[in-house]
């Protein structure tokens, strides 16, 4: 069985980008992330309103690296690494299946620039390096096309298509599941 530990929580560098841990003076980005109605369209959550759900949302991320459950970065830039420009993590860590599925999400005024992708492959390959996960899957709404782009960009393969499987906001919504694995 997969063996996780991130008591040592490790930070990535890519040609642009920090990754690093959340901590609680990112609450405002937090909130302006998660408040953002462009950016929580496909996520299948309300967006946040007040700065404690920020707060409560970076003790929920640090809660799941502290007991080993996921691991999620602040995404940064390398020449402003206190400023937060979006989230990537890897969650639903299944230890006896040496999977996990990814995450993220960017402030509007950075896509397009190639940022999720740089952060995506990163993760990717911590993933499969560092964490010795064997499959990492992203699960995004199937109307999200942007979002299936950069998988497909980043070398995930969609695998499955769920129609009407995740219901919120008063109506069902369709879900695309992408995969890769390890080579």
């Amino acid at each position: 069985m997969l063996e996780v530990n991130f008591s040592l929580f490790p930070e990535l560098l890519t040609t642009r980008l920090l990754l690093r841990r959340l901590e609680n003076t990112d609450a405002e980005q937090v909130l302006k992330l998660r408040s953002d109605n462009k950016v929580m369209k496909y996520i299948g959550k309300k967006p946040i309103e007040k700065i404690e759900e920020a707060k409560d949302f970076i003790t929920m991320i640090n809660d799941n690296v502290n007991n080993n459950s996921g691991i999620n970065w602040a995404i940064t830039l390398k020449e402003e690494p206190l400023n937060l420009i979006g989230v990537i993590g890897l969650w639903r860590i299944i230890k006896e299946h040496y999977r996990a599925e990814i995450g993220y999400m960017l402030l509007p005024e950075f896509w397009r620039k190639g940022i999720t992708k740089e952060a995506i492959l990163k993760v990717i390959d911590y993933g499969f390096n560092e964490l010795k996960l064997h499959s990492i899957q992203g699960n995004i709404n199937a109307i999200n096309i942007a979002s299936a782009k950069t998988l497909e960009s980043s070398g995930l393969v969609r695998e499955a298509f769920f129609k009407e499987d995740f219901y919120f906001n008063g109506k069902f919504e369709d879900t695309a599941i992408y995969s890769i694995l390890k080579k």
